[in-house]
């Protein structure tokens, strides 16, 4: 690992827990419907995560180019580049370790979908990205999330499924995975035990509620995790910044779901 890489890393990972807090507002052509939701308002939706006083947020190139000086600085920036629908509707790379140079970015986030008869240029893709971005010093972040077809095509958190995602991201030599959590401690906890590199989870699909979301994240700490990147259960709830507190406290401090809650009054 050269040393532009551990730069990088330590400052993903610079909070004295040794875990990371992240904000995601990267979901572009995952959403269809860009006056409904949360992401309605893209401005106000990073506004919100920013609040909350993240160590990282990632955002597409575009994003950033346009949103990004006045928060530069605050948090770590992570450029995007996966760009895919998981009915391949949409499949495309659509930034490369020197854009995210030139962006100033501390990391390469590529999210990638697996299993399903595209699965090989999605491996391709990132393999592809991790090349590249050695000769730059920047660390990859894989966004894997596995997909069942068995009616249409839907993104699952199975043990097996999250096992095997981890799998791609470590194999392809990435320097930090986010997945989804499974639902299941000691499943998860077996994954990150025998993952070689750093392991977040995704903030997975908007729970009912924010006890249910830090929970699972705290679930996920326990087993090992090393943080969590947060999306809808951030800006997607009635106040972002009571979330940011809650997620700190789990995060950072380990503090259980129900006492990061009652530090957060919310």
């Amino acid at each position: 690992m050269s040393l532009g890489t551990q730069v990088r890393l330590a400052r993903l990972f610079s909070h004295p827990s040794g875990n990371l807090f992240g904000g995601a507002v990267d979901h572009f052509v995952g959403y269809g419907d860009v006056r409904k939701g949360g992401l309605a308002d893209l401005p106000g939706a990073l506004a919100r995560v920013m609040v909350g006083k993240p160590d990282y947020v990632s955002i597409q190139p575009g994003t950033a180019r346009h949103l990004w000086p006045q928060y530069a600085g605050k948090a770590c920036l992570v450029i995007q580049a996966g760009c895919f629908t998981p009915d391949d509707r949409i499949c495309e790379l659509i930034a490369t370790p020197e854009d995210a140079v030139r962006a100033g970015a501390d990391a390469l986030a590529v999210a990638i979908p697996v299993r399903g008869a595209t699965e090989g240029k999605y491996i391709r893709w990132l393999t592809d990205s991790v090349n590249a971005a050695a000769r730059y010093g920047m660390p990859v972040v894989a966004h894997i999330y596995p997909r069942d077809f068995t009616d249409g095509a839907k993104i699952v958190f199975t043990p097996d499924e999250i096992a095997y995602a981890a799998r791609i991201g470590y194999e392809s030599g990435v320097d930090v995975i986010k997945i989804g959590y499974t639902g299941d401690f000691e499943s998860f906890r077996e994954t990150v035990r025998t993952c070689p590199v750093p392991v977040v989870i995704a903030g997975g699909p908007k729970t009912d509620t924010l006890l249910g979301a830090l929970q699972q994240t705290a679930d996920a700490i326990r087993a090992g995790a090393r943080g969590a990147v947060v999306g809808r259960n951030l800006w997607g709830h009635g106040d972002p910044e009571k979330a940011a507190i809650a997620f700190r406290g789990v995060i950072h401090d380990g503090l259980s779901a129900q006492d990061a809650l009652a530090r957060a009054g919310a």
